[in-house]
């Protein structure tokens, strides 16, 4: 009884483990957008950001690819240079992208959010919210 007591700690401890929220921004992760600012995204839009090797930062803004070189230090997080492709979607969605793109731009710190939710925060205002996207 008292083997199986203590393999049920252990195992408790283990999965407590890695539920436990994240504290670093991990490279090649990527994060899906889900507010900016004070504004939700469009429906079904997808835009995305992913912390790449060597400083670099990609993903997609909505109806353009988008990257831009990255520097990571602690808390601090800024985005230069950013460039996209050059696409032309719905007036709606292109509005949404470029406020995107200025949002990242002004991205100066990071956290995480009690419920895993990765929060880019500019110096004033409300942050850029993003979700883990599942790696498979």
């Amino acid at each position: 009884m008292k083997k199986t007591l203590i393999s049920v700690c252990a195992i408790a401890a283990l999965s407590a483990c890695n539920s436990m929220p994240e504290t670093h921004l991990q490279p090649l992760q990527s994060y899906q957008v889900e507010w900016i600012g004070e504004r939700p995204l469009i429906d079904r839009s997808m835009l995305t950001l992913t912390l790449g090797d060597h400083n670099q930062a990609s993903g997609l803004a909505g109806c353009n690819n988008w990257m831009a070189h990255y520097q990571l230090s602690g808390d601090r997080l800024s985005l230069h240079n950013i460039a996209t492709t050059r696409k032309l979607c719905a007036p709606a969605l292109m509005e949404q992208e470029q406020r995107f793109l200025a949002a990242l731009a002004a991205v100066q710190r990071w956290e995480f959010a009690e419920h895993q939710q990765l929060l880019l925060w500019p110096e004033q205002g409300a942050p850029i919210k993003l979700w883990p996207i599942e790696q498979p």
